[in-house]
């Protein structure tokens, strides 16, 4: 895997400091992985999405929707995080929807290519890309996270303009910075 942005956990410090660890989201390294992940869950569960997050190993973890993207990933970076549905095709799982919705790691849509080749890994069909895109920004002024609705940037706290690059944590910026 080619290098890669990792996300630093940038949501609220209560919700980080409940993270036990040890207690992350079920690792999926192989189709045999995925398989016993799903053998574990009813059809009314796998009904739902779920919260993902791509470790820093480039290793993917799935817990339930509910969960917390920080507690998935056992407080740790992360190369990409989101939510995923899944269904089933005549007995062979594939991805259903995909997307980089993290308001704790506030992933870039450039994470995608660390998602697919897990998801390859995990002889999982899926499309080129994320499904839903959120596009996040650090505003300059007010220092507020902002979802990017519409390519309108402009901050919804204090009506200042959002950059165009990503920006919410200036440690990530560099792949080598951990």
């Amino acid at each position: 895997m080619s290098v890669s942005r990792r996300y630093r956990y940038v949501g609220p410090a209560e919700v980080s400091a409940a993270v036990q660890a040890g207690h992350g989201g079920f690792r999926i390294r192989t189709a045999a992985d995925f398989a016993t992940w799903v053998a574990a869950h009813t059809a009314e569960e796998l009904a739902d999405p779920f919260t993902f997050v791509i470790d820093a190993q480039g290793v993917l973890l799935l817990a339930p929707r509910r969960s917390e993207h920080v507690a998935c990933a056992s407080g740790e970076p992360v190369l990409s995080a989101g939510e995923m549905s899944f269904q089933d095709e005549s007995g062979q799982w594939a991805l259903d929807g995909v997307s980089n919705q993290s308001t704790g790691y506030c992933p870039d849509v450039i994470s995608w290519p660390a998602v697919a080749q897990d998801l390859v890994c995990a002889d999982l069909p899926h499309p080129d890309g994320f499904t839903h895109e959120v596009v996040f920004r650090r505003c300059p002024e007010c220092q507020e996270h902002n979802i990017v609705r519409e390519e309108h940037y402009v901050c919804v706290f204090c009506d200042a303009d959002l950059p165009l690059d990503w920006n919410v944590d200036a440690t990530a910026a560099d792949p080598r910075v951990f």
